[in-house]
């Protein structure tokens, strides 16, 4: 009788990575943003695309201040679409933008982020 219990009980899945989180752009979170639109949803990722690429060219340029207000940028915008390693790269620089570890991990997670844009946009 146990197993029959067993067979038909939910699955505990609460240990393991969300799937949609694993993803360089959450789409469950996109989609919970855009309301299911999913013209709007193209939209807006290639809105954050080029705004990434531009908060990218800012955190290049060496001057603290502007390193730091292009992260936070780049943050906002990776929170509202779901880009969250982009998010977290990007929160690493603006706590400590001298660390050539943590430019280079916000310059792989932009590029990662964007090549999955590119692959949803064919």
């Amino acid at each position: 009788m146990a197993a029959v219990s067993i067979a038909f009980e939910a699955p505990d899945n609460s240990k393991g990575p969300c799937p949609s989180k694993a993803r360089p752009i959450d789409l469950v979170h996109l989609a919970k943003q855009t309301m299911g639109d999913k013209a709007l949803e193209v939209e807006v990722l290639q809105i954050f695309a080029r705004q990434a690429r531009g908060c990218l060219n800012e955190i290049s340029s060496g001057d603290a201040k502007r390193i730091q207000a292009a992260a936070h940028r780049l943050k906002g915008a990776a929170s509202a679409v779901g880009a969250f390693g982009v998010f977290e790269a990007a929160e690493a620089i603006e706590n400590n933008c001298s660390d050539a570890a943590n430019m280079a991990a916000v310059g792989a997670a932009v590029v990662e982020a964007e090549n999955f844009i590119l692959k949803l946009s064919r």
